[in-house]
């Protein structure tokens, strides 16, 4: 595609492909642990700047962040190391990427492991079904204002250009429709991470995945929230090193 952008990464070992996908308002730099683990395991670990990320390019505009793009981004990566299928991890946005790059691109992906994210299709089951899921969701319609978030989000001290990082969430709702006509079975090994301190999603957003997810792995880990791969490092390195040997 014609709107591809070259992402900026970071890389450590030499062996069979792991690429690595970050959420926001985070960079690569958020598996460090995670990176050097797979490397000593024997594994090339590739851990990108997402689209309005880091070093990565920032193109101007809403349109530029719709996760169709950010998936076609993240293909092209794969293809360039040539060496697919691969492993793909995400965790927050990076997860949503990867769930979307399994379904819409499975000859690129070996192996799928995503942290605290749910498959999309029981994203919108459970706010189907729950007010309360609906209520945890509600600050991206805050993220999606103009203006505003970036304000307040500076007051916090978050760094990065927020502008481009906003835009992901602006994006959303343009792109609903095409995301949804994406949504296929996924036949390759999963395995879900699951801080159970999780803020943003019920518990029950990992549950009765057969429709869509054919072998399905959870692991719980107690204590450990949104951020699992800083929460507990060393438990989320030791679950992905076996996860991607097996």
């Amino acid at each position: 595609m014609t709107n591809r952008v070259k992402l900026q990464f970071g890389e450590e070992g030499d062996g069979p492909l792991v690429v690595l996908l970050h959420g926001f308002p985070e960079s690569r730099a958020t598996w460090k642990h995670q990176i050097r683990a797979l490397a000593q395991a024997g594994f090339r670990a590739v851990a990108p700047d997402l689209r309005g990320y880091g070093d990565s390019p920032k193109p101007r505009g809403i349109d530029a962040y719709g996760l169709p793009l950010i998936v076609d981004d993240v293909a092209a990566l794969i293809e360039s190391h040539g060496d697919a299928p691969c492993i793909v991890i995400g965790h927050d946005w990076g997860a949503a990427v990867a769930w979307y790059l399994a379904m819409s691109r499975p000859d690129l992906v070996r192996k799928l492991a995503v942290l605290n994210v749910p498959h999309p299709a029981a994203i919108l089951r459970e706010m189907r079904r729950s007010f309360r899921q609906r209520l945890r969701l509600t600050y991206q319609l805050f993220f999606q204002l103009p203006l505003l978030p970036e304000i307040v989000l500076r007051l916090f001290g978050v760094c990065g250009s927020l502008t481009p990082m906003l835009h992901w969430y602006r994006a959303l709702r343009r792109t609903r429709g095409q995301l949804r006509k994406l949504f296929r079975r996924i036949d390759v090994p999963v395995l879900i991470l699951w801080g159970e301190r999780e803020p943003i999603f019920l518990p029950s957003t990992i549950e009765d995945l057969d429709a869509w997810v054919a072998n399905v792995r959870v692991e719980r880990i107690a204590g450990a929230g949104h951020f699992l791969q800083r929460d507990a490092p060393e438990r989320v390195s030791e679950l992905l090193c076996d996860f991607v040997r097996a």
